[in-house]
């Protein structure tokens, strides 16, 4: 989501044009999509990749019903180009761009592949588009070299770009002469960082602060544990349920974050230079673990597995916190992956497969 908001940011900067998100039925991007004041629209969709055999038709029914509406809808907005980022919504929605009937002309296609590892979805979706852009080289090992593939990195938004490390330390109540280590595992929150961070917030607090974003499921019984602690510890525990516009400020404070291994961190973490401790999610296919390998083979991160962490994260943390010579040497191998204009040599690049003359609509 946050990918396609930056590229879509930096295309209002260049150009007027009309665009039209389209996302999933119950899908978490409305409220901030209204916030944007960005018109939206929903489809069905699901996945077919590792569901049950009990789930699979209806699955396959609901992309079906997913690609009817994505016809209707290119048909009535007529976009000239159509730029998804992955997800379920890539296939009915590519599959309608190439298969509706009703249009004159097929609208341009491009897909963005944010993990190092694309998805079947986006696999199937870079065989008809027209441009595919790249988080990083690495990735156009999966494709067909026949195919239209630009390395661009990973987009940001501005918002994240432009921060004052003192002023975001301000902003959380953080002090500039303790270590500060950032806790977060997605918008639903990771229950196992959120539990052994907790298992041993007594002892991180003896040497750091900490800025903790829970997620929705475990906000209660974190509210809990941090109302319980003694108040010259629950100073240095900042804990919030989920952080937006003031996520850039978060990673501009921190010396050390503890984190899933989402296609984010490619983007994110190297634009603020950011050591991390890499926990790959374990129940699912493995796009996690090849993103935290990337980085730590180029010595910009530790990998924990999740199994690990109620025994290991404590230590490991410490080791970090303590070592600023190796805390040091990862934050220049992180820095060195950094691509700031990913967003921009995007919107360029979507730019350029419609008539300069006429922008249109995406």
């Amino acid at each position: 989501m946050y990918p396609a908001l930056a590229v879509l940011k930096a295309l209002q900067d260049k150009v007027q044009l009309d665009a039209l998100w389209i996302g999933g039925e119950g899908g978490i991007e409305v409220d901030l999509l209204s916030r944007e004041d960005i018109p939206f629209t929903a489809i069905p969709a699901a996945g077919l990749h590792g569901v049950g055999l009990r789930s699979f038709p209806g699955n396959l029914w609901r992309i079906f019903k997913g690609f009817l509406s994505a016809r209707r809808i290119i048909r009535d907005f007529h976009p000239q180009v159509i730029f998804s980022t992955g997800g379920y919504l890539v296939v009915p929605v590519v599959a309608a761009s190439r298969l509706n009937l009703m249009q004159k002309r097929d609208p341009k296609v491009a897909v963005y592949v944010p993990d190092i590892e694309p998805g079947l979805a986006l696999r199937f979706a870079a065989r008809f588009s027209d441009q595919v852009f790249l988080t990083v080289r690495d990735s156009m090992d999966y494709f067909d070299e026949q195919l239209n593939l630009l390395v661009t990195g990973y987009p940001t938004r501005l918002s994240m770009v432009e921060v004052v490390r003192e002023d975001d330390l301000d902003l959380f109540g953080l002090l500039s002469d303790i270590p500060t280590v950032l806790v977060f595992g997605g918008s639903k929150g990771a229950r196992s960082i959120n539990r052994a961070i907790t298992a041993c917030l007594h002892e991180l607090l003896q040497d750091t602060q900490i800025i903790h974003i829970t997620g929705q499921l475990d906000w209660p019984d974190i509210k809990g544990i941090s109302k319980k602690l003694p108040p010259e510890l629950r100073s240095r525990y900042h804990a919030y349920q989920y952080l937006h516009n003031e996520m850039g400020a978060a990673l501009s404070a921190a010396d050390l974050v503890v984190s899933r291994a989402g296609a984010s961190i490619l983007g994110e973490f190297p634009l603020y230079g950011l050591p991390a401790i890499l926990v790959p999610y374990p129940h699912a296919w493995r796009y996690q673990e090849v993103n935290a390998n990337y980085l730590e083979t180029r010595g910009a991160a530790l990998v924990l597995q999740d199994y690990d962490l109620e025994v290991h994260l404590l230590s490991t943390i410490r080791k970090l916190i303590h070592d600023h010579e190796m805390r040091n040497e990862m934050s220049q191998a992180m820095s060195s992956l950094a691509t700031p204009q990913a967003a921009e040599s995007i919107a360029n690049a979507l730019l350029g497969l419609v008539p300069v003359s006429n922008p249109g609509r995406m």
